[in-house]
């Protein structure tokens, strides 16, 4: 009995000597991964984004927007005094209709005090109506001395403050953007501005043509163009966009006093036909870029122009209604034109697009826009893109019902220089595209022969477009080998899903789109494209 009581005790010793063991092993485990979350939550803890120096986190602001600006400085104080650094605020605009911040009428008195802080480094800004007055004029012409960039925006003004008192004006300023009203007029307010202006070298004037819904209605001229061409000796680019008061005398009377001007637009002006164009081109002997489009232009009017004497590298010709014998006048005489735009012409047929080949004036042709084209046949254009595809850099045939599968499969391996391709048709023009397209061998046949491609729409729909899901490794393709590839428009429809997914796996978020949301063009490949942007 006395054994067996030292045997359980000695066990029992033994147990209370290895559970003392475990515990101290336990102990220095839990030290163990304590110190070590310690350790990495220290680490953590140094390059969070409360650590990043005042400047790189100014840095960061810079990528966005005044808005967003405006919101990350509500995070925190630090942050709330990094968003009101002036550097922050180069580019405003104050126009809510076009995304722009919304300024309380009640906290105009407010606004004007931060021109002299936050926003003295201005350099471009966008006033709405009820924010252009004397007072804010005043001190952007006195508190923000970089400014050279500025847009009036007019066209929903009911009646103009008081300019009576208006002292002084922005003297530096390089664009100036006058957005009209129907009936407001500006000529008061401009006798105010006129001896502050020379310095403009392009002038905006954006005029009523989308709210003009009458031919016969009233229109007003509510812009001294006479007047106002005299205090503007150093325009190089004149925008007359849409003013529907604008005619081929108020175009004449700017070019009498603009003898560096290189850009000059007149879209959507209804009332000019073209007999300014002789004068206008004698005078402006630096004109290279000139835009026409949907203007009233007259045939005889136009073949009398000496086109072969001017230096006219980019032309914009769009939904006129020029015949066949104007176009062939013009075309043939221009041998520095690079870039034209001649869609939806019905007059555009196989002898124009002859007769301009055989002039041996497309030589320097690099963009070219005919999209909608009807009266052209598929002959003229294999013609056409045998000769000439190597130099085109973009071209818009979309909306032409006749180019199918197979004009497309034999001329995309002679475009092997495109950067901007459109095709196709939408699914709502008539007539109606019968025959199916067999998209996969599309994408193939411009990966392996379009590297430099960055825009690219086919507007052909779900219906007409023949895909499986085999289609995705085509499109792998595509995206491996068009590197710049930076825009795909499509018709909303499954192919469409099938191949945002595919390019938003490899992170490519924002390049497939809708052709409901964007449309593809070659104004951006112009050369004055950054200065004819507004809005």
């Amino acid at each position: 009995m006395t054994a067996i009581y030292d045997m359980t005790r000695r066990v029992t010793m033994h147990d209370v000597n290895n559970d003392a063991a475990y515990d101290d092993m336990d102990a220095d485990v839990q030290d163990f991964f304590t110190d070590s979350n310690q350790q990495y939550y220290h680490e953590r803890n140094q390059y969070t984004i409360e650590k990043l120096p005042d400047k790189v986190l100014r840095d960061i602001f810079q990528y966005l927007s005044p808005k967003q600006i405006n919101q990350v400085g509500l995070v925190c104080k630090r942050w709330r005094v990094i968003s009101q650094n002036p550097g922050l605020w180069k580019f405003v605009s104050f126009r809510p209709n076009y995304g722009g911040i919304q300024v309380n009428p009640q906290c105009i008195d407010f606004f004007i005090q931060l021109i002299g802080t936050r926003f003295s480094e201005l350099r471009i800004v966008e006033l709405a109506t009820d924010l252009i007055t004397p007072n804010v004029l005043y001190e952007l012409a006195n508190k923000a001395p970089k400014l050279q960039y500025l847009t009036l925006d007019f066209s929903t003004a009911m009646q103009l403050h008081d300019f009576t008192d208006l002292q002084s004006f922005p003297s530096r300023l390089k664009s100036l953007t006058l957005c009209l009203s129907e009936n407001i007029f500006l000529e008061g307010f401009l006798r105010k501005v006129y001896t502050f202006i020379s310095s403009v070298e392009t002038l905006h004037i954006i005029g009523t043509y989308e709210k003009v819904e009458d031919e016969e209605e009233e229109v007003y001229e509510t812009v001294n163009v006479f007047k106002l061409k005299q205090f503007l000796p150093n325009l190089r680019v004149v925008n007359l966009w849409g003013v529907p008061f604008i005619t081929d005398e108020h175009v004449d009377a700017i070019s009498s006093n603009c003898a560096h001007l290189e850009c000059l637009c007149v879209n959507y002006c209804p009332k000019v036909t073209g007999s300014c164009l002789k004068l206008v081109l004698q005078r402006c002997r630096k004109l290279k870029t000139l835009f026409l489009a949907h203007t009233k232009l007259d045939n005889n009017i136009v073949k009398m122009v000496d086109w072969e004497k001017t230096r006219i590298e980019e032309l914009d010709i769009k939904g006129t209604e020029l015949n066949s014998e104007a176009l062939i006048s013009i075309l043939t005489r221009l041998p520095h034109l690079r870039w034209l735009d001649a869609s939806w012409l019905e007059n555009m047929t196989d002898q124009v697009l002859e007769a301009w080949q055989n002039s041996n004036a497309m030589g320097s042709l690099q963009f070219l826009n005919m999209d909608t084209c009807d009266s052209l046949n598929e002959q003229a254009l294999v013609d056409m893109i045998k000769r000439h595809g190597h130099q085109f850099h973009g071209m818009c045939l979309g909306g032409q019902h006749k180019l199918l599968e197979y004009f497309w499969m034999n001329m995309i391996p002679q475009l092997r220089n495109i950067r901007v391709m459109v095709m196709g048709i939408a699914e709502d023009c008539c007539p109606k595209v019968v025959a199916k397209i067999h998209v996969d061998q599309f994408i193939d046949c411009i990966a392996q022969n379009c590297p430099r491609l960055t825009r690219l729409e086919v507007r052909w729909d779900d219906e007409t477009l023949r895909f499986s899901d085999k289609s995705s490794k085509f499109i792998d393709v595509l995206r491996m080998k068009c590197l710049m590839l930076h825009s795909i428009v499509l018709s909303d429809g499954q192919y469409y899903e099938l191949v945002r997914s595919n390019f938003e796996r490899a992170d490519r978020m924002s390049v497939v789109r809708t052709t409901e949301m964007c449309r593809t063009g070659l104004l951006h490949c112009s050369r004055y494209f950054n200065q004819l942007l507004f809005n």
